[in-house]
């Protein structure tokens, strides 16, 4: 996935805010579950961030192209490990690494649940 680095996600630092980051870890993962996951797992689960971590390497700036990239790592009975790399694309240079831990909830209910085993086989690295 490629994203522009617009105005509004640069800060007073001039280059792109932590925050914006943040947008597209969830962004990427967003698009991988879309892209991949039938319709009807769609349909029945939902995910929410227990945790972000995300190591800051060099800073974007205005006018750059990032390179969105992500795979789920360990996969848990209620816990799903995923991996983001970001990266500048005219130099192809390293921006920021993320590990986030997604829970997958009942769209209905909003409780936590178990993926289903066709589901966590789609998504198994």
């Amino acid at each position: 996935m490629v994203m522009p680095v617009v105005a509004a996600d640069i800060d007073q630092q001039n280059h792109v805010n932590n925050t914006v980051y943040v947008r597209w870890v969830q962004d990427v993962a967003t698009a991988h579950w879309r892209a991949i996951a039938g319709p009807e797992a769609q349909k029945m689960i939902r995910w929410v961030v227990l945790r972000h971590e995300i190591d800051y390497k060099a800073p974007a700036a205005l006018g750059d192209e990032i390179i969105l990239r992500t795979w789920v790592g360990k996969a848990t009975r209620l816990t799903f490990e995923r991996f983001t790399e970001i990266r500048r694309k005219s130099d192809r240079r390293p921006l920021s690494q993320a590990r986030t831990l997604w829970c997958p909830v009942n769209a209905r209910t909003g409780r936590p649940m178990r993926v289903p085993m066709e589901v966590r086989a789609q998504f198994s690295t």
